[in-house]
Formats: structure tokens, C-alpha cells, sequence
């Protein structure tokens, strides 16, 4: 039975309330971000279906591991979300797994991969510097430069971008995207367009300055569409965190799990979902996990889907 979950939401400075779109009930017309699938302290999801309905989604992954095919790691490797920014949001960059197993208490680093939803015309997003050493990079911060300095990409909905742990970062004004990311909630944040933040009022330069990675160079995702059952198929992103594919389904798909579990979210349309004799509606702004007991599922109807797995 695959374990549906109730999202969570975090209010955000630069936040919105164009989550509504997703039939989601929203607190306040600043709700930055949709967790849909999380068991990291900062949201942790309930389940709503089933035996596990009312228990936490962290609380079955250490209490039920087979139904994840006894996964080796103690922590839950993978989150799922979607940001909705009005604003944009501060430039920062995330660490990778070794400074952060190092600084952070064990946890993980953070490479996640964003799915373009929704942009208004000309609307940007931030990947990465021209700007090659650390040295520079403080000056421009000193003399309040740094903007200059940024790598800025027009963005459409339908477009992925992969943004590897270590390379400066921002999702710009009027942007919706759907990420799947290492579990990790680990943010060094360079610069905040000299907004006041209770949540979170200091910046993280000494630790960002430490983890970007000057010389990596910005992946170009170019997805593998493949047409499987009369249904559109496209691999995102495949690499040691995480893989990434998107379902366009109109009609009927049977659906082989690539690994013991995977995580899926629904973007657009309405169906079901079958499983093992058992039919579960699925809807836009759905999310779910298919388990190890999930050993042949039917998707019907017509809907966008986000599949994630290791």
C-alpha cells in the first residue's frame, strides 16, 4: 500500500500564496515552501492511509525499514518540496556531504535538482559566479559587489536545472519549482537584499565562502525522453544522490518500481493509482511513497507526475 502524506508548510519572507494552485490550504499569503515528502526534523510528514495513518513518516522508516528494502543508511536520504518565490530568495549554497558530516552533526550535504513549474516573463534564477577564487569573491561582498558577479539564467516552466552541492544559488522573483534534494535543511547564505529576517537574521559567510566550489562547471541538463506505453518518459538526472524522472500519463501505465521504494508527486491532472488490487486516488498536489510492498502498480488518468528514487 503505498503511504500517502500530508504536506507541511513553511512561511517564508519571500514567499507567496501561489501554492494554492495545488488545492493546498495554505497558512498565510507568505508560504514560501510545500514539503511534500520529508522526515527531516524541520518537517516531517504524517501519513494519512492505512495501519501508519496518524504516525510520522520518520517514525515508520526507523520502525519498518523493509517496507524500504532495509535501506543501508539510517537517515532517510531523500526531500521533496516545491518553493513558491514572490521574492527572490537570498543567494546562498548548500555544503556536500563530507563538510557537512564534519560541521553540521552528521548530517547530509545538499545537491538537489529543480523542475520549473511556473516563471513569469523574464523571470531568472541564479547558478553559479564568474568570479574563480575565494579572495575575490570577499571583496566583492565587502564592497557590496556581489550581485555583479552572478550567473543569471531566464527560466521557462518545463525546465530542469541541477545544482550540485558547493555552487551559489537563488530562485528569482515570480518562479515556482518542484526539487528533489538530499535530505537536508543546511543553508550558508551569502547575501539577502538587506531584508530583516526574525527567522533567521545573521548570514553564513565564513561557512559558504569555505564550501563554494570556484572552479565546478554548471551542468546542462538535457533530458532522455523516452515513450513507454503511448506515455512520455523523461530522465532528468541520474547521479550518486538521487534520480529524477518525469511521467506525462494519459490512458492507462503499468509501473515497474526501479528501486524498493520510490517518492511521487503530482503535478498536474487527477487519476488512481492501483496497487496490488487496491485503488487509490491521486490528484494535483498528491504525494506519496511506493514501497517495497508495492510490487505492481497501475497509474489511470491523465496527470504529470515527479518520480524520485536512489
Amino acid at each position: 500500500m503505498p503511504l500517502f502524506l500530508k504536506p507541511i508548510f513553511h512561511e517564508k519572507i519571500w514567499g507567496g500564496n501561489k501554492l494554492t494552485r495545488f488545492n493546498y490550504d495554505i497558512p498565510s499569503q507568505h508560504t514560501g515552501e510545500c514539503w511534500g515528502i520529508s522526515v527531516h526534523p524541520n518537517g516531517r510528514n504524517i501519513i494519512t492511509n492505512g495501519s501508519y495513518a496518524g504516525q510520522t513518516l520518520d517514525q515508520v522508516w526507523q520502525d519498518h525499514r523493509e517496507l524500504f528494502g532495509d535501506f543501508p543508511s539510517k537517515d532517510f536520504p531523500l526531500l521533496c518540496k516545491i518553493v513558491d518565490a514572490n521574492e527572490p530568495l537570498s543567494i546562498h549554497v548548500h555544503p556536500d556531504d563530507s563538510y557537512a558530516y564534519e560541521y553540521e552533526s552528521g548530517q547530509y550535504g545538499k545537491s538537489e535538482c529543480w523542475y520549473i513549474i511556473d516563471a513569469q516573463e523574464d523571470a531568472e534564477i541564479i547558478m553559479g559566479t564568474s568570479i574563480d577564487n575565494r579572495e575575490d569573491l570577499q571583496q566583492q561582498l565587502d564592497q557590496d559587489n556581489l550581485l555583479q558577479s552572478l550567473r543569471t539564467i531566464k527560466v521557462k516552466p518545463g525546465e530542469f536545472y541541477f545544482i550540485p552541492a558547493g555552487t551559489i544559488h537563488s530562485i528569482g522573483a515570480g518562479v515556482m519549482v518542484y526539487e528533489t534534494m538530499q535530505s537536508s535543511d543546511i543553508s550558508y547564505r551569502l547575501y539577502d537584499y538587506e531584508r530583516q529576517r526574525s527567522d533567521n537574521p545573521s548570514l553564513d559567510i565564513d561557512k559558504a565562502l569555505d564550501v563554494i566550489q570556484f572552479t565546478a562547471d554548471i551542468p546542462n541538463i538535457s533530458p532522455e525522453n523516452e515513450i513507454i506505453e503511448n506515455h512520455k518518459c523523461s530522465y532528468i538526472v541520474s547521479n550518486d544522490f538521487f534520480t529524477m524522472v518525469k511521467w506525462e500519463i494519459n490512458g492507462t501505465l503499468n509501473y515497474m518500481k526501479p528501486r524498493e521504494f520510490c517518492l511521487v508527486s503530482v503535478l498536474e491532472g487527477e487519476g488512481h493509482i492501483i496497487t496490488d488490487g487496491e485503488i487509490f486516488k491521486i490528484e494535483k498536489g498528491s504525494n506519496f511513497i511506493l514501497t517495497s510492498e508495492d510490487l505492481d502498480s497501475v497509474f489511470e488518468g491523465d496527470f504529470t507526475l515527479i518520480i524520485s528514487y536512489i
